[in-house]
């Protein structure tokens, strides 16, 4: 199960909050037909947006799983598509792994239209033949990274690992991975065992010293260091022990930390994207091949993906994929500037990651946790 938000959970000018009722078209080559979802053979015809938004409405409803009210504030989404087009919803709040497994179980009594993975599962679902594509209205918003080329996932917002300071216990927090190094304070990261936070924290360190996914060796040397030191430590990061002073720094990804700081006192925490680089990664929505409600699905990844759609995610603190969305000023100031971003690099191939991740438990004992004082 996923830690609901008040913690997982910056940009900039663009359209008006999407004309879902009228202007635009699906893109050519998008499948969403007049044909049930669980027919396997290509469409016939493309639907325009205002078919497909009708043909939503008379569905009248929306079934999502791991997306639920307190997760990226999916709340106010919820919100208005049920006051501009009359969707109800309904949530089950579950793993990347489990939403998988239960599109893929239900195959001849599907419940679920639609989910939301992290990037690295957009695939896994793709190649069990579990997704239908739809591309939006903003395809050529989204960066080539974070979206299948067919449309069968696209990611809606993006995280970054990112550095939590408690300024009470670390007057001057760090702004460069080297600063880091050269502290006085202990450094917190999850278990790399069992956490994909803390695997994605070893990446980062790795890709701002030279590494990529295949090669994490920069960034297993680099908390080795720290371990060497005496200053690394590994715990499961709450607001319970960072209101304790339990936690001087952490590394976490940008909106948890963020989620965290404005809970327990904005002034006390600071949230920095480390000046030699870091990794981005996204969540992206599937629509599930065989859902019954499959245009209400589209609708959902059509709003979310709309000014509007992008906003609500931003007021949960996950920073939206689309660059050219102008967020309101009360929004802007909760988020990291953009400008910290300028050196952070996505994963280029997630079948390399997902191989490397598999062995980084074994690395991190052998490398890292051997020297932890």
């Amino acid at each position: 199960m996923r830690n609901k938000l008040a913690l997982k959970t910056a940009l900039i000018t663009g359209l008006l909050a999407l004309g879902i009722t009228g202007c635009g078209s699906v893109q050519e080559g998008t499948p969403a037909t007049k044909e049930p979802a669980t027919n396997a053979e290509q469409p016939k015809k493309a639907l325009t947006l205002d078919e497909i938004t009708n043909l939503a409405k008379q569905e009248g409803q929306v079934v999502s799983v791991g997306m639920p009210d307190g997760w990226a504030n999916w709340k106010d989404t919820w919100n208005d598509l049920k006051t501009k087009y009359g969707l109800s919803h309904t949530d089950t709040d579950l793993s990347s792994s489990e939403e998988i497994a239960k599109f893929e179980a239900e195959k001849d009594n599907p419940t679920a239209d639609i989910g939301d993975v992290g990037i690295a599962f957009g695939p896994i679902a793709v190649e069990k033949g579990l997704t239908q594509p739809y591309k939006t209205t903003h395809w050529d918003d989204i960066p080539d990274w974070a979206k299948d080329d067919q449309g069968h996932w696209l990611v809606g917002y993006q995280g970054t690992i990112a550095v939590l300071t408690d300024k009470k216990l670390v007057p001057n927090p760090p702004k460069t991975w080297d600063e880091l190094l050269k502290g006085d304070y202990k450094v917190i990261v999850d278990d790399v065992a069992k956490s994909n936070q803390a695997q994605m924290t070893v990446l980062a360190a790795a890709m701002s010293h030279g590494g990529n996914e295949g090669n994490v060796q920069p960034g297993l040397e680099y908390f080795a260091e720290l371990a060497k030191q005496g200053r690394l430590a590994s715990m499961d990061v709450r607001p319970t022990n960072l209101e304790k002073g339990e936690v001087p720094v952490a590394l976490l990804w940008d909106f948890t930390a963020l989620g965290y700081r404005d809970k327990i006192d904005p002034n006390r925490f600071e949230v920095t994207i480390l000046k030699e680089g870091s990794v981005v990664s996204g969540y992206t929505t599937i629509i599930n091949k065989y859902a019954p409600h499959p245009h209400a699905a589209m609708l959902a990844r059509e709003y979310i993906l709309s000014d509007e759609g992008q906003i609500n995610l931003a007021r949960g603190y996950a920073r939206p994929i689309r660059s050219n969305v102008k967020l309101p000023d009360d929004v802007t100031k909760k988020l990291i500037s953009p400008e910290q971003y300028q050196n952070v690099k996505p994963i280029s191939d997630y079948k390399v990651w997902d191989k490397t991740a598999k062995q980084l438990p074994q690395l991190w004992q052998e490398q890292v946790l051997v020297h932890v004082k």
